[in-house]
């Protein structure tokens, strides 16, 4: 059940492929804190489901006709009245190019096409209770690989300046892929005091959720790539 209370968690579906939509439907139906509310065979489509269906979640294919999935997630991140909505990439590749473009258009993470059923059901569960999936090694790869080549300018650093040296500390933990738990242990807080430096970061860099977070915390320089 999601965080309102008992309520099922609404999932669109949007992918091109007609036998990926009905393997993802039928491993979700089963689940009882979990209900397919649509699908969608592009991006446009994906975008008017999202409107008319109010889903929780929308895992989202990023090659698909008409418009493609990085455009539809910043459409539907971009659209009064579904910034609730979280949207979790799928891509067949772990060294795709459009991940850290999809992550910064506003998705709350990615999976892999080829992710077990456990792993799938986990993901659902840990984007739509509001985190962001970010945690594989591999996704802190990929954004660390697609930011190397771009220049932290001035104005990028600058951007850091609204946040207190803590919430600066803070960040830079949520850039390398640490959890909650992890930054309280990493610099002698509790969980929850560490949860507030972090949501205290989103609201004052106008980040949609700790996926959003660690964009920034790369494009300005606070994380670097490893060398």
């Amino acid at each position: 059940m999601n965080a309102a209370g008992g309520v099922p968690i609404k999932v669109l579906l949007a992918d091109d492929q007609v036998l990926v939509r009905s393997g993802f439907k039928g491993l979700l139906e089963v689940e009882d804190d979990i209900t397919v509310v649509g699908e969608a065979a592009d991006g446009a489509e994906a975008v008017e489901r999202a409107r008319a269906a109010r889903p929780d979640v929308v895992l989202m294919d990023i090659r698909m006709p008409v418009l493609d999935g990085i455009k539809a997630t910043e459409q539907i991140a971009g659209t009064r009245g579904l910034e609730q909505i979280r949207v979790l990439i799928l891509t067949t590749y772990d060294t795709d190019a459009y991940v850290f473009e999809a992550l910064r258009a506003g998705a709350s993470g990615f999976l892999l096409k080829d992710a077990g059923p456990a792993e799938l059901l986990h993901a659902i569960r840990v984007v739509a209770a509001g985190e962001a999936l970010l945690a594989p090694r591999i996704t802190r790869r990929l954004i660390a690989q697609f930011t190397a080549q771009r220049i932290v300018t001035r104005a990028a650093e600058d951007r850091l300046a609204v946040l207190t040296r803590r919430e600066r500390e803070v960040m830079a933990l949520v850039g390398q892929g640490l959890s909650n738990d992890e930054i309280g242990a990493e610099l002698f807080l509790s969980p929850a005091t560490a949860r507030t430096h972090v949501s205290h970061a989103m609201v004052k860099l106008g980040a949609r959720d700790r996926a959003q977070l660690v964009v920034i915390a790369y494009q300005t320089g606070l994380v670097r790539p490893p060398a």
